[in-house]
């Protein structure tokens, strides 16, 4: 296992509070430390890490003192690092990845509008951190649709067939290995498929949607095979779904561990980075954590 922490965002609220016991969990996985974070962007000041466990500091941080109350008699076998940093949180958490195995957050902070799904701090981070970032949302969020496949543990993992990211597979499948889940793979295809032969006039399709489910599914089971070599006690199956990636992803989350997204590449056209209409809309209205994967190093 990596000795790199597990990196978890704290501003005191509620939201902070469940990704803070979502990335002690995922410490406790993988045998890794854990470093608590807390961005103070009224702040002109910094302080080094301290230990959780060790004695009480003189300098009043009332966050701090929250996250060694929350995290009392729970700490067994994880090395627990505080730091109180100063800026602005979308510039600063980012950074926080670049040596870390996972940045976790909660939907939403202190910060910002009551009513939206998704903080600044966390897009920033999940298109901007070099490790992965989970958002844990907040409870009790509606899903539609019904998820695939049996009841019971799964890490859910959306593939595109036509362009397959190999570190989001890698990650998702070594998600399902450290969590004991099976690996759910969301293959989405467009269904129906139709044309325009003149204005109002709609050509059916030429295919047959049995064929595209199962050449779909086909691919989605060869991008996997990898992958049950590489964890054999991991049970791996692929869906083949009609409709929209978003959607679909959407819809398996309901009472999944985690759903595991790519983000785009660079491009040369659009060399910034880029978390693509996909990825958004799952961090948006998934039911469960959703953990957002760079892309790897690309050698050109």
């Amino acid at each position: 296992m990596s000795t790199w922490p597990v990196v978890a965002a704290v501003d005191g609220s509620d939201d902070s509070l469940r990704a803070l016991d979502w990335a002690l969990d995922a410490a406790r996985r993988r045998r890794a430390p854990l470093r608590v974070v807390n961005v103070r962007p009224y702040a002109a000041w910094a302080e080094p890490d301290i230990l959780v466990a060790g004695p009480a500091e003189p300098k009043d941080d009332p966050v701090r003192e929250q996250v060694r109350a929350h995290l009392e008699g729970r700490t067994e076998r994880v090395t627990v690092g505080y730091a109180a940093l100063a800026g602005a949180p979308s510039a600063v958490l980012p950074e926080q990845g670049a040596d870390a195995q996972l940045l976790v957050l909660g939907s939403r902070g202190r910060g910002g509008f009551a009513s939206l799904l998704l903080g600044s701090s966390g897009l920033a981070a999940a298109r901007d951190a070099a490790c992965p970032v989970v958002v844990v949302p907040r409870p009790g969020r509606e899903v539609h649709g019904e998820a695939p496949g049996e009841p019971g543990p799964r890490v859910v993992v959306g593939v595109d067939v036509d362009s397959p990211d190999e570190a989001t597979l890698a990650f998702a499948a070594d998600e399902a290995a450290l969590r004991g889940a099976r690996l759910q793979v969301i293959a989405a295809y467009r269904w129906p498929v139709t044309g325009l032969a003149a204005p109002g006039e709609v050509i059916p399709p030429p295919i047959d949607q049995n064929a595209v489910e199962t050449e779909t599914r086909a691919l989605a089971e060869g991008f996997l095979d990898p992958h049950r070599t590489r964890h054999p006690d991991v049970r791996c199956e692929a869906h083949a779904l009609p409709g929209d990636a978003a959607g679909n992803l959407v819809a398996a989350s309901r009472d999944a561990e985690l759903v595991v997204v790519g983000r785009h590449r660079r491009r040369l056209l659009a060399p910034a980075r880029m978390m693509g209409s996909v990825t958004q809309a799952v961090l948006l209205h998934a039911a469960s954590p959703v953990a957002v994967v760079p892309p790897a190093p690309s050698g050109d």
